[in-house]
């Protein structure tokens, strides 16, 4: 059941139904989830140990904030160890590996067309993680997940144009490529590209919010 919470809670977080600073009371999410509050509260540890959610003791819960300086130190970090993860995965990429990331990119492609954004956010991941996996280690991949799942709340909801999937297939294709070719340094330089562009246009759109919010309380 907690894990079935935390499924269920992790949804709501990242679709924006729970959005940053929402206080995450017991009671409210129990008659919600149509379960008692203990694995409720179990879940919640999870998501904690995730970083999507802030607990402190005799005050409560809430989602995590989403914040500019939240967003670049999220990126730092997956930029830091992502990197590790594909330069080991270029250097022993298979064909089993080759197999299972383009389905994924394949599925990736079909889901974000489709306008599927929960089914396009797995496929979006598998896709990563099997070139992550692919590099062999036991920790890395481990070690990214938290982050990962940090930075995906700042994904927004809003479907993306049709030049927007076309421009993120070209992304991770190029990740792909080198990967197969055995490139560690253009595997790397395309992962980096992938990712700055990302937190580039997250960063504008944060931002365009903030202005607009200010807009609205000026008297």
């Amino acid at each position: 059941m907690a894990e079935t919470a935390a499924a269920e809670l992790h949804q709501l977080i990242l679709s924006g139904e729970l959005p940053s600073g929402t206080p995450l009371r017991l009671v409210e999410l129990a008659n919600r989830l149509e379960m008692s509050q203990m694995p409720v509260r179990e879940g919640l540890r999870k998501l904690e140990a995730l970083g999507l959610v802030d607990i402190i003791p005799h005050r409560g819960a809430w989602v995590r904030e989403l914040t500019l300086e939240d967003l670049r130190d999220t990126h730092q970090t997956r930029l830091a160890l992502e990197s590790l993860a594909v330069r080991a995965a270029a250097e022993r990429f298979g064909e089993e590996d080759q197999e299972k990331a383009t389905t994924a990119l394949a599925e990736h492609l079909r889901l974000c067309r489709s306008e599927d954004s929960i089914g396009a956010r797995q496929a979006h991941a598998d896709f990563h993680f099997a070139l992550y996996r692919a590099g062999g280690s036991q920790w890395l991949p481990r070690a990214i997940e938290p982050v990962w799942q940090n930075s995906e709340r700042y994904r927004f909801g809003s479907p993306q144009t049709a030049f927007q999937i076309e421009r993120n297939r070209q992304e991770h294709q190029a990740i792909l490529d080198a990967c197969v070719a055995h490139d560690p340094e253009a595997a790397e330089r395309a992962l980096r590209n992938h990712l700055a562009g990302a937190v580039r246009r997250i960063t504008e759109t944060m931002t365009a919010g903030q202005k607009s919010q200010q807009c609205e309380v000026k008297p």
